[in-house]
């Protein structure tokens, strides 16, 4: 019988998780890797340099000033829940072997049960 890579890895603890992705100013550079695997490209000018715009959190091309955030055209765009809260719900969601119930995820979450 063939061993299922994904039993065998190592789980990780929620100390861990709150270290490497406890602040929205951690999760985000994770968003953009994900989103741009190949290094960023400016879907107006398809420029390869930016800038941060701290305040807004938006990546701007450097070459045609354009800003792009980096959750828009992700399953983030639409949302008002912060990066880490999303983050966490995957979290809770594949920690568990039979995965978590709605009202238990929002409890964790401390949002509401629709929300969630």
């Amino acid at each position: 019988m063939a061993r299922n890579a994904v039993q065998l890895q190592k789980g990780l603890s929620e100390a861990e998780f709150d270290r490497l992705y406890g602040t929205e100013e951690q999760c985000r550079p994770v968003v953009i890797k994900l989103r741009w695997p190949d290094g960023f490209s400016c879907p107006v000018c398809g420029g390869a340099s930016y800038s941060v715009v701290k305040t807004r959190g938006l990546l701007q091309s450097t070459a045609c000033r354009r800003q792009t955030s980096p959750i828009a055209g992700t399953m983030f765009a639409s949302t008002k829940l912060p990066l880490r809260t999303w983050f966490r719900a995957m979290y809770h969601m594949t920690q568990g072997k039979q995965g978590i119930s709605l009202i238990e995820l929002g409890r964790r979450l401390g949002v509401r049960q629709t929300t969630a």
